[in-house]
């Protein structure tokens, strides 16, 4: 674990954070830890990788969330839902807050049933609602509860987020110094490597393809030929698990370090969300830009 007399000594400490509803020992929610040393480093558009840690359950990874800032962290969990889903449903749309304590009120089931019903009105091809984001960024609609199930991810990191008191730029006022932004590591993969798979928990399906575009990733970070043109520094030994770790989410954890990079870079302009995002849905790091 970081410790957190090291953190105040750094100008900003930022985290990249590859989210999981269940965590335990064999899949846990997994932390790049990272900085940017100095203004001469950030003027090189470059952010340090210093350790990956894993969290193996949700009330611990609440009690990370009230470490003191100031850091700012990219989450790979979506913080909202389609307007249009609300609307039907006729969910608290008064604020986000609202709308995140509703949803701490039901259970994952009783969510489940909700989208469901939702989603069994619809025509084929418009099943599910989605949010203004997920077109620029290629994601998963955030109501989504199967393959994968990024609903929910949402119904258990949101209310984290909301507890903690961590401010969410476009969505809640927190603490300025805790700052959360909603990140997506496939959104940047995809400009590295295209859509081809990097990463699989099957066994029978980590192959060496598969492990040859973790390491194309990873060269592309560190050399900061990719799109967002942040180059991320990596020890040899960090940089050799992230291409061997075939579940794929340390290198996700990374990326979404990357993303939080430059969002920090733009944190004098919202932090680099769009002006218009809608305050129930939110925004993904980077998209459209």
């Amino acid at each position: 674990m970081l410790h957190w007399a090291r953190v105040h000594s750094l100008a900003m400490q930022l985290f990249g954070i590859d989210f999981t509803s269940a965590p335990g020992p064999r899949k846990a929610i997994t932390i790049a830890v990272g900085h940017i040393d100095d203004g001469t480093k950030l003027s090189e558009h470059r952010v340090a990788l210093q350790e990956i840690i894993r969290i193996e359950s949700l009330p611990a990874f609440a009690n990370w969330l009230q470490a003191p800032g100031p850091w700012l962290a990219g989450c790979d969990f979506p913080f909202g839902l389609p307007r249009e889903l609300l609307d039907s449903l006729d969910w608290p749309r008064q604020d986000w807050p609202a709308m995140i304590q509703h949803l701490s009120t039901i259970s994952r089931a009783q969510m489940v049933a909700q989208f469901r019903a939702f989603c069994a009105a619809r025509p084929v091809g418009r099943k599910f609602a989605h949010r203004a984001a997920d077109g620029p960024a290629g994601s998963s609609p955030s109501m989504k509860w199967v393959n994968p199930p990024v609903a929910f991810m949402l119904h258990a990191g949101a209310p984290c987020l909301l507890r903690a008191g961590v401010h969410l730029p476009g969505l809640h006022d927190g603490d300025s110094s805790r700052i959360a932004l909603e990140a997506y590591p496939g959104l940047l993969a995809r400009k590295i490597i295209g859509r081809a798979s990097y990463k699989s928990d099957n066994k029978l399906q980590q192959t060496p393809e598969r492990l040859a575009r973790r390491a194309a990733l990873v060269a592309a970070l560190e050399e900061g030929s990719h799109d967002l043109q942040w180059r991320c520094a990596l020890s040899e030994p960090w940089r050799q698990r992230c291409i061997d770790d075939a579940s794929g989410d340390d290198l996700d954890a990374v990326l979404c370090l990357v993303q939080a990079a430059w969002a920090w870079q733009r944190r004098n302009t919202n932090y680099g969300l769009p002006a218009d995002l809608d305050p129930l849905e939110g925004w993904i790091v980077s998209a459209g830009r």
